[in-house]
């Protein structure tokens, strides 16, 4: 009968039904092995291993599967404590985005005509050493500069600040953790004595009442959010931030603050906690100090007051403060909203104030906690060499530098005795001619930076430019003068240190294309080429490294002498610092202040305050909108440099800019979604479409931070201690273009 068909309709049917070629075979299921259910036989690994993800601060546990000692897929770990099981989109895609085809795959240097063409290892690294010599030589040591990373393992980021501060003589380094961390890590170090985040993520379970200030974990921390959901306590979940948010979709409570309202919110809750006496009086006696000066300070900031600058009305406030007094076990929860603000060192431990008042910390369910952003921050702010001395000592104190000295075996003067200048520091001294050679290590500063405009402009202040990344075609690539290839998580081995504390391995399961090498090898080898290799020679290996690091860390608050090495920390679960040797671990999920004990000498926590400050770029009758700045979907991060590479990431986000524009404000302004509309700041101006809700309140716009023009608007101004840039709110003004095609 089939002879008797059309030919185009056995055609169809055949591609429709085939019953031989290669895809029939592939299609085929057969039972996975390892626990992995049924797999199609490409798929089907010879055997697994578990290391943790290279994005996010959450610390994910995933099972690689391997076949010939490649990477073939992955599934999320089912007993890891941190994510039981669970994977966000970024996860799932991990192994994913390492085979783009814009991976660097060799050095490249820029020639006299200005065009990138690849080099040998050995000219890259002679060239890089010969400039940056030459310029030390000609204008001292403090002329060239670094700026590091949270994406790289902690052994890379040790060898990388201990290469170029006690090998290159460098004074100058920071990382990039500066424009996500520094404000919490700060805080923390006044307030605590350390930076100490005290949490561990059991504590989004064991919570009755969760307030998450500036934070979207639905989107920003997924699995995060899912332990929240877990929670058995039925919780009240509190959400302060001006924009409705996913999270905020799900709270029991929003107060959709004024912009940069939080300080003065904080201020004031805490005086109504004090005059209702909801507070712990033995706690704050036993355990802190200057809490009487705190409350004559907030005495002023009525529910009055607070409510004609918050927009939250009185009876919301008082609301809000009676359920943290009624609440047996609450927890403040904050990230970017806080942290990059011109006053965020204040807004946080505004509410570590609150924790400690009320009792609030060292039991489960409790604390002042920090959400970090990048998979690595905590091992930059511990081990980067940046913002503090190797394992978290002082580069200012002399015992300091003599255990440091004597625990690398060098000359203590190799050891810079003054602080380095701060991210935005070194952009200044740049434009002011004093800086004029930089290295780029995993970061993408000419997208990411505040008032992007600027940071493009200093390029040409710079004499040598350097660029060490997985992509040549990151913005900040494209203007290095030499781009060194580097490996990228999956394709080396080391450790990650997330928002709980908590060490997680990383392992190489994948080789890095063409001759890109790992950050660790790239770095032995200049040091090698620059002439103090000797110095590094116990550095053979990450797994070396992380011993010295152990001797570093004794007795800090972060003493890690207890984990034996990598194998110990994969077989436990990863483990949370500290850990001295000796100490047995009884728990995986540890809290610090348990004993009421901080880390200042008198073991007492610090009430620290001062009066909120206006906005530093309000709206005006030129540029009347306040523009709100943040993430903008669980599928997407930072600059895109990985997240773009994966098509499946691509599907679940918008691939244009888009603003989030109220209906008010549309309609009066003739604005409808998919219009194409300008956004302008006195720094420049974008074209982005409309998205016209009501997620935002009149006289306010959300751009994402993902897209490469968004921080052309953005005010460059700092925290006056973290010195992290205030992204998050600055006067804009908008107007239609043209229509949009959907």
């Amino acid at each position: 009968m089939s002879s008797t068909l059309p030919k185009h309709v056995t055609m169809i049917r055949d591609i429709i039904h085939q019953k031989t070629g290669p895809l029939t075979r592939e299609l085929v299921q057969s039972p996975g092995g390892f626990g992995l259910g049924k797999l199609p036989v490409v798929s089907q690994p010879d055997r697994t291993t578990s290391m943790v993800c290279g994005f996010c601060s959450t610390g994910c546990s995933l099972i690689i599967h391997l076949k010939d000692q490649q990477a073939i897929g992955l599934t999320p770990s089912k007993s890891y404590p941190v994510n039981l099981g669970m994977a966000c989109p970024k996860g799932w895609e991990a192994l994913e985005v390492l085979k783009a085809a814009d991976r660097a795959t060799t050095p490249l240097i820029r020639n006299a005509n200005g065009q990138m063409i690849a080099t040998s290892w050995s000219l890259a690294l002679q060239k890089f050493c010969d400039r940056f010599q030459t310029i030390q030589k000609e204008h001292g040591n403090v002329s060239v500069a670094f700026l590091s990373t949270g994406q790289i393992v902690t052994e890379e980021m040790a060898f990388l600040g201990a290469l170029a501060k006690f090998g290159m003589g460098m004074l100058h380094g920071d990382g990039n953790t500066r424009q996500c961390m520094a404000t919490a890590a700060t805080a923390y170090k006044q307030s605590f004595g350390f930076d100490a985040p005290p949490f561990t993520y059991q504590d989004f379970e064991e919570s009755d009442v969760l307030v998450f200030v500036g934070a979207n974990p639905c989107i920003a921390h997924p699995i995060m959010w899912e332990r929240v959901m877990r929670n058995s306590n039925s919780p009240e979940i509190v959400v302060i931030d001006p924009r409705t948010t996913e999270t905020a979709m799900q709270a029991t409570m929003h107060l959709p603050i004024a912009p940069k309202s939080d300080l003065t919110l904080f201020y004031g809750l805490a005086k109504t906690l004090i005059d209702n006496g909801w507070i712990n009086r033995d706690y704050i006696d036993q355990h802190t100090n200057h809490f009487d000066d705190f409350a004559e300070h907030v005495s002023t900031y009525t529910l009055e007051l607070v409510s004609a600058k918050s927009g939250i009305s009185p009876d919301t406030l008082l609301h809000l403060a009676k359920t943290i007094h009624e609440g047996k076990r609450v927890s403040f929860w904050w990230t970017m909203g806080v942290n990059q603000s011109y006053e965020g060192t204040r807004v946080a431990q505004s509410l570590i104030n609150l924790a400690l008042m009320t009792g609030n910390m060292g039991r489960p369910g409790t604390g002042a906690n920090s959400i970090t952003g990048q998979c690595n921050a905590m091992g930059s702010r511990l081990y980067s060499n940046t913002t503090n001395l190797l394992g978290g000592h002082d580069f200012l104190n002399p015992a300091d530098r003599e255990k440091v000295a004597s625990t690398l075996g060098i000359d203590v003067d190799r050891i810079p005795q003054e602080n380095s200048l701060a991210y935005n520091e070194i952009i200044d001294a740049i434009e002011a001619g004093k800086i004029k050679g930089l290295w780029i290590i995993a970061t993408n500063p000419a997208h990411s930076w505040i008032n992007q405009n600027r940071l493009k402009a200093l390029r040409e202040k710079l004499e040598f430019l350097v660029v060490q990344d997985m992509y040549h075609t990151t913005e900040t690539a494209q203007i290095a003068d030499l781009i060194l290839p580097a490996a990228a998580w999956g394709e080396k081995e080391g450790t990650f240190i997330n928002s709980e504390r908590r060490y997680g391995i990383v392992k190489k399961v994948s080789a890095a294309p063409g001759q890109a090498l790992a950050d660790f090898l790239i770095f032995r080898l200049i040091a090698e080429y620059w002439g103090c290799g000797e110095m590094f020679a116990e550095w053979k290996t990450p797994a070396d490294v992380f011993q010295i690091l152990k001797r570093l860390s004794i007795d800090q608050p972060c003493d890690i002498t207890g984990m034996a090495d990598y194998h110990a920390i994969d077989e436990q679960g990863g483990i949370q610092w500290p850990l001295k040797a000796g100490e047995d671990l009884k728990d995986n999920q540890r809290r610090l202040f348990e004993d009421g004990q901080y880390f200042h000498p008198d073991g007492k926590a610090k009430f620290l305050f001062q009066d909120s400050k206006p906005m530093p770029d309000p709206a005006t009758d030129e540029f009347p909108f306040i523009l709100l700045t943040g993430r903008g979907s669980a599928s997407q991060w930072h600059t895109q440099t990985r997240t773009s590479k994966s098509a499946v990431l691509r599907k679940l986000y918008p691939t244009n800019i888009f603003a989030e524009v109220h209906p008010d404000d549309a309609h009066r302004l003739g604005i409808s979604s998919d219009d194409w509309i300008e956004v302008s700041s006195k720094r420049g101006k974008i074209e982005v479409k409309a998205l016209v809700n009501a997620t935002v309140h009149p006289g306010q716009i959300f751009i994402p931070m993902h897209y490469e023009t968004t921080n052309q608007l953005t005010h460059d101004s700092f925290d006056e201690y973290s010195k992290q840039p205030s992204y998050k709110a600055c006067a804009v003004a908008i107007r239609k273009l043209r229509g949009g095609s959907r």
